[in-house]
Order: structure tokens, then C-alpha cells, then sequence
């Protein structure tokens, strides 16, 4: 079964990261770019080739498809699959270049240009995979697993059930999306054409891990206004807006940044910052596992704002700050049996399954918040938004296992759905 999802996932796998998807959070579009389309399409195809006749493409980028219940299955509860077309645009995801490693030896992995890129003795994950087949890239790009391994995985799942029609399961609805990165959170989402009472994210990392909290999100945007002068007779006149800027920055506690901080502890993170003399801008990430925690840090920064206006006489700050996702835990322990069938299916592939929070979001975030119960599951992939990003093809066949076993588990009875 490892041999033939293998066949089914790393080919795909493989071609999807070469479409350059790259999200664009400041585009006001939904797909932010270009690329998602062509992906979008292809995955459209791919679904129609392997025998999927009700697949649709949105006017806003949305792949559905629907595979159809096994035959005296047609009763049971429909459940979804998700993963997102986009990768995160702080790493360079154009011309990616997949290698793939048989068999790794535990030796070094050099990139393109001789340089350490990998090093088992620093990544404790890689260091584990001896004797696996894994990919990476040749350092120049992020190889783009978070989350076209998700696609891949949920691909070869379908066509493994495809082909395997002895495997009984109910009616699956799949769902694959744009500018999951950007923390839109499903803006054109068409929600009323699902019917699935629950659904599952392909969108977490290393093998075992299963993701039902995530941070509550908010994005705040801070924009100063200063006082331009000719520089010569500037004092007392200038209110110069990129040092208010560089002193609101100054500010946030580092001790509270993504880079302090690890587990449960939220963190403020600076993702962009520009201006001049007249106006500059600010943006900022606050994450949190707690929603008053979160709350905390958005009243901080307006006491920030607040604080910046007072050193800088005549100039002003201006904070709009809005939410992009919320902790899918509260909602999701509502629906405990939707946790405990995965956990069940986790088993029954014989995978150890480990309870972790993601420090970040994924799509079914969203989903969870709009009605439907979505809890993530591991990829195989490392690294994410990296130069360093690899992936590990024993794992991705792993999660393969997982997604069968699921589709499984959810036609008997001995849990209510």
C-alpha cells in the first residue's frame, strides 16, 4: 500500500510545486495572483483524469469536487478534504527546482552553490529520517509543501479510493483554496455548497501531528502623519512620521516577538514597515492562543499610538486593526467525535498521532468558526517558509494512509456523527 501511494503522491507532488503560486496580501483580488489560477486549472484536470465528474473551478479561484458514496453508503455523513493553492511570498517560490534524496544517508545536504542547507545534526527531524526518501530544493526557493504536499496527499487519496472500489466509504467533498498565506481567511468562500458535516486541512507538518487550536489573529495597520519643513529651519516645526514610526516599532516588546517566544506564548511581529518625512506605515501581526490575550496586545498598541502622539507634538497615528482568524478550539470541542474519529483513523494506520497547537492558522481556522468542525493533519513537510523547507515522502504516504483510514471510519456506527 506505502509502494502504491508513493506512485500516487510524489509525481504529483513533485509537478505541483513548479507552479509558481505565491500569494500577494496586498491585492484586494481573490486569487491574489496569477499563479494560483494555473494550479487551480491543472488540479481541475487532474481531478476530471482520474474519474471526478462533479468538479468545479469558482470565479474566485475555489477548486470543489465531489467524489460520490460507495454504493449502500450513500446514507452516511459527507465529509471534506482542504488544502491551499498559495505559498507564502517572503521566500521566493518562482522556478522551484524539487531533488529528490533516496534513501538518505544522514549526510549534509548541499544547496546549489556547495553551501550547507540541511544539517541532521542541527534539524533533529531530518536527522531522524535515515533511510527515507526526501525532497528539497537547491536553496534558491522555499519548495512549497505548505501546502501543495496537501494537495498531493489528498490527490493520491482520491485516486486510490478511485481504484479501489472495495474500500467502502460515504460521499467526500474537496475543497482547495486561494491565499490561505495571506490570513484572508475564505473571503469568496461559496460555504452554502458544502454539505460536509465535518472536514479536514492537510496542513500541518512532521508525521504524527494532529492540530485542533490555533492562534487567534488580528493585523493592525498603523499610519503617521507628520509636519514637513524645509530641514534648515526645522526646529520646533518638523514632525518627521518615519522616526515616529521607528519609535512605535521600538515599543513592542522584543521579548513578545515570534522569535522569544515558543509554545503557548503569543507574540506582536512588524511584517512591513515604510515611509518618509510626511507618512509612514506600519504592520503588525498580533497572535495569540487566548482571544483576551489577543484583545490585550490591540490595546497595547493603541496605547502605543497614543504614547507616539504625545512625544511628537503635531503629528498624529492612526491604528485600524481587524481579525483574521480565531482559535478553532472553542468551537472544535464542541464536536468531539469529529477529534476522535481522526484520532481512530490515526490509529488504525498505524501513525502515533501527537496533540499539537499550530502557531499560526490554516483555512479550516476559518471553516471551524463558519459552521464547519475542521481540524488539521501533518503533511510530511518541514521548514515551511523557508530556503531549508523539505519534505519527507515516507510521511506524505503516511498521511495518505490517514486520509483512507478516515474516509473510513466515518461510515461506521458505533460513533453519532
Amino acid at each position: 500500500m506505502n509502494e502504491e501511494l508513493t506512485n500516487l503522491v510524489l509525481p504529483r507532488f513533485l509537478r505541483y510545486v513548479t507552479f509558481c503560486t505565491a500569494s500577494d496580501q496586498h491585492s484586494t483580488q481573490t486569487p491574489s495572483s496569477s499563479g494560483q489560477w494555473d494550479l487551480a486549472r491543472a488540479l481541475v484536470q487532474d481531478l476530471q483524469d482520474i474519474g471526478l465528474e462533479e468538479v468545479v473551478l469558482t470565479d474566485h479561484c475555489y477548486v470543489m469536487a465531489r467524489l460520490p458514496a460507495s454504493p449502500g453508503k450513500e446514507g452516511q455523513p459527507v465529509i471534506g478534504f482542504m488544502a491551499h493553492l498559495d505559498t507564502v511570498a517572503d521566500v521566493s517560490g518562482n522556478h522551484v527546482k524539487p531533488i529528490v534524496i533516496e534513501r538518505y544517508d544522514g549526510s549534509l545536504i548541499k544547496d546549489a552553490f556547495g553551501n550547507t542547507l540541511l544539517d541532521p545534526a542541527v534539524d533533529s527531524d531530518l536527522g531522524a529520517q535515515i533511510g527515507a526518501s526526501l525532497v528539497h530544493t537547491d536553496g534558491s526557493t522555499l519548495l512549497g509543501a505548505d501546502d501543495k504536499a496537501g494537495i498531493a496527499e489528498i490527490m493520491g487519496a482520491l485516486d486510490f479510493l478511485l481504484k479501489h472500489p472495495e474500500i467502502k466509504h460515504g460521499a467526500l467533498e474537496i475543497v482547495f483554496s486561494p491565499d490561505e498565506e495571506t490570513g484572508k481567511g475564505l473571503p469568496e468562500f461559496p460555504l452554502n455548497a458544502l454539505k460536509a458535516c465535518a472536514c479536514y486541512t492537510l496542513d500541518g507538518g512532521g508525521l504524527g501531528e494532529l492540530e485542533m487550536e490555533c492562534f487567534n489573529a488580528y493585523r493592525a495597520t498603523v499610519q503617521f502623519q507628520g509636519r514637513i519643513t524645509h530641514l534648515g529651519r526645522a526646529r520646533g516645526v518638523l514632525v518627521n512620521a518615519a522616526s515616529m514610526a521607528a519609535c512605535f516599532a521600538a515599543l513592542l516588546p522584543r521579548s513578545e516577538s515570534p522569535e522569544a517566544t515558543d509554545g503557548y506564548y503569543g507574540y506582536y511581529c512588524i511584517m512591513e514597515m515604510s515611509g518618509h518625512l510626511d507618512k509612514a506605515s506600519l504592520e503588525v501581526y498580533i497572535r495569540d492562543f487566548e482571544r483576551e490575550g489577543a484583545l490585550r496586545r490591540v490595546a497595547a498598541l493603541e496605547s502605543f499610538a497614543r504614547t507616539i502622539e504625545a512625544q511628537f507634538p503635531g503629528g498624529t497615528v492612526t491604528l485600524d486593526t481587524k481579525p483574521q482568524y480565531y482559535n478553532m478550539k472553542e468551537k472544535l470541542s464542541l464536536h468531539p467525535v469529529v477529534v476522535e474519529r481522526l484520532k481512530r483513523a490515526f490509529e488504525r494506520a498505524r501513525v502515533n498521532y501527537k496533540m499539537k497547537a499550530i502557531r499560526g492558522g490554516t483555512d479550516g481556522s476559518r471553516l471551524t468558526e463558519l459552521g464547519i468542525p475542521t481540524p488539521n493533519i501533518f503533511t510530511g513537510g518541514h521548514n515551511f517558509h523557508s530556503l531549508n523547507e523539505w519534505a519527507s515522502v515516507p510521511e506524505m504516504s503516511a498521511a495518505c494512509r490517514v486520509i483512507i483510514e478516515l474516509v473510513q471510519e466515518w461510515t461506521r456506527t458505533d460513533l453519532e456523527p
